[in-house]
C-alpha cells in the first residue's frame, strides 16, 4: 500500500499521464495504472506526483481505482525547471539492441533535449517507427527516475548530411572524431549545442569533410577509441557539467490557472 506523503520532497512515485493536465481531474491508464494498482498496491486516498511533460509536477490524490484506469483529483501544481540552460541535441548513429535503450536513459539523466538518429555510410542500425516508440517509453521511465519534467524527444532517423547542414547558425556544433582537437580549445557560450557521434566503424572521410564545410568542430575525446554510447555520454556530461546550475532549479508551487 502506498504511503501518503505530506511534502513534495517525500513523494517519490511519479506517473506520466497520456494527455496534458488542464483540469482538476486526471486519469492514469495503461501500464501506468497497472503499476500503481498492482505493483505498488495503491489505494483510494494515496497521493502521488503526476507528470504530463509540460514542466509541471502535479500532486494528485487517488479517488477511484477502476479495472483499466485510475482516477485522481489534482491538488496542486508546481513548475519545476530541471533543464540545462542551453539546449543540447545529440545526433547519433544508434548502437544495437539494448544498448539503444541504455543510451537513451542516460541522455535523459544528463539533460539532452533531443536525440536524432543518424543514417551514415557505416551505420548498421536504422530504427523504424516501432523502435522509436519503444525508445520514447524509455524516456518516460528515465524521466520519472531522475525527476525530469520535460521529455527528451526522440526524432525520426535522418541522413547525416541533413543533420549537419540544418542546424541553427547560432548553435555550437561538435562532431566526435579521434583526430579532432580537445574540447577545451573550443569556445563555449553558444545559445545551443548540436553534437554528432558516428557508428562503430567511424565516419567516412567525405562525411568529416562535409561536417567541416558546415562549420562543425571536430573534437577528440581522448587517445582511446570509445563505443558509441560512451562517446555520447562523455560529450553530454562535459557540456552538462559546464552549464550545471546545481541547486538553482526553478521550483515553485503555482496553482495552474486552468485547473
Amino acid at each position: 500500500m502506498l504511503e501518503v506523503w505530506g511534502t513534495y520532497e517525500d513523494m517519490d512515485h511519479r506517473f506520466f499521464v497520456d494527455h496534458p493536465i488542464t483540469s482538476a481531474q486526471a486519469i492514469l491508464a495503461g501500464s501506468e495504472a497497472h503499476h500503481l494498482q498492482h505493483v505498488l498496491r495503491g489505494s483510494v486516498g494515496d497521493e502521488v506526483i503526476l507528470l504530463d511533460g509540460s514542466g509541471h509536477e502535479f500532486v494528485a490524490r487517488v479517488t477511484r481505482l477502476a479495472r483499466a484506469h485510475v482516477e485522481l483529483v489534482v491538488l496542486e501544481s508546481r513548475l519545476v525547471d530541471r533543464e540545462l540552460p542551453r539546449e543540447m541535441v545529440m545526433g547519433v548513429a544508434l548502437p544495437k539492441a539494448d544498448r539503444q535503450r541504455w543510451l537513451i536513459e542516460k541522455l535523459v539523466e544528463l539533460g539532452v533535449a533531443r536525440v536524432v538518429p543518424l543514417r551514415t555510410q557505416r551505420s548498421v542500425v536504422h530504427p523504424d517507427q516501432q523502435s522509436l516508440v519503444k525508445l520514447q517509453r524509455s524516456v518516460k521511465e528515465a524521466s520519472k527516475q531522475c525527476g525530469r519534467t520535460r521529455l527528451l524527444e526522440v526524432a525520426e532517423i535522418v541522413p547525416l548530411a541533413d543533420y549537419l547542414q540544418t542546424t541553427p547558425a547560432s548553435a555550437s556544433k561538435w562532431i566526435a572524431d579521434p583526430a579532432g582537437t580537445s574540447p577545451a580549445s573550443i569556445p563555449t557560450g553558444a545559445s545551443s549545442y548540436y553534437l554528432a557521434v558516428g557508428p562503430e566503424g567511424g565516419w567516412a572521410d567525405d562525411e568529416l569533410s562535409l561536417a567541416r564545410a558546415a562549420g562543425w568542430h571536430a573534437v577528440s575525446l581522448g587517445a582511446r577509441i570509445l563505443r558509441i554510447e560512451t562517446a555520447c555520454l562523455v560529450l553530454a556530461a562535459l557540456l552538462g557539467t559546464i552549464y550545471h546550475r546545481g541547486t538553482e532549479d526553478t521550483e515553485r508551487a503555482s496553482p495552474r490557472k486552468d485547473l
